[in-house]
This record gives C-alpha cells, sequence and structure tokens, in this order.
C-alpha cells in the first residue's frame, strides 16, 4: 500500500505541506482565504537540532489508535485509517495511543488526522504535490 514517507534530508521546514494539506481540508476555493488564519494541518512539520520533517499518519498494519478507539469512530479500509466523526465523542483514547503523534484535536471537539487525502484529493495526497522540494513522497513502503 502507498503511504507518505518524509525525507528529512531535502525538507526546508517552509511549512508549504501544512498549508496545502489544510487548504484541501478546508473547502475553501482558493488557499489565499488561508492567510491571516489558523489552520489545521492533519500533517505537522517538526524540527530536531536544525533538522526539519514533516509527520502524517502512518496508516499501521496494527493501529493501536483503532484498537484504543471506544466508539469504534476509527476503523481501516483498504489500508487507510479512517474517521467516521459521527462517532467520535473525543475522549481523545486515540491521541494518547498513537505513538507517532499523529492524531491531534480537531476544532469541532472530535479528532482529526491525515487520510491521504481521499475524499477531497485528486491524486496525491495535497501535502505532496505541494512540496516544492520533494521532501514529502507518497509511495510503496
Amino acid at each position: 500500500m502507498k503511504r507518505i514517507y518524509a525525507r528529512e534530508e531535502w525538507c526546508l521546514g517552509c511549512h508549504l505541506c501544512e498549508y496545502n494539506c489544510a487548504f484541501a481540508n478546508s473547502g475553501l476555493d482558493t488557499m489565499t482565504k488561508l492567510k491571516g488564519i489558523k489552520i489545521n494541518p492533519r500533517i505537522q512539520v517538526e524540527e530536531n537540532d536544525g533538522i526539519f520533517y514533516a509527520v502524517s499518519c502512518r496508516h499501521c498494519e496494527e493501529p493501536l489508535c483503532v484498537k484504543g478507539c471506544i466508539t469504534g469512530a476509527l476503523s481501516i479500509k483498504d489500508g487507510v485509517i479512517h474517521i467516521n466523526k459521527e462517532k467520535c465523542v473525543g475522549c481523545f483514547t486515540c491521541i494518547l495511543s498513537c505513538p507517532y503523534g499523529c492524531i491531534m484535536p480537531a476544532e469541532t471537539g472530535v479528532i482529526q488526522k491525515c487520510e491521504l487525502c481521499q475524499t477531497n484529493s485528486k491524486g496525491s495526497p495535497a501535502c505532496v504535490s505541494g512540496c516544492p522540494n520533494r521532501a514529502i513522497v507518497f509511495e510503496e513502503g
């Protein structure tokens, strides 16, 4: 199955992946409408000792987040972990369960995470197509 991988040796820390992710999930018709507002991307650029890298859901084969979800709001379909926001009660057990820190609270009180842009993008995920340095790739792994 294809997954998103970060190549930290190519990441400049520009955060464009975050903006492309936020735009793809915003429902807005133009990215310029994101200017000046707090964005909520499903991918996060982290920095450690001058090395930048992007962190997003790894869609684990045996995901602890899915096992820990008390309402069944997280499920796996075709190898991708999806959220049913109608079932999520915002207990954040999945956030505590994820060993990679890839699930985060959403503004709506439930959770958000990368779903590989399966419902809002054509082709590759928005973070991958929007990375100017190809530091984020979408490939078999």
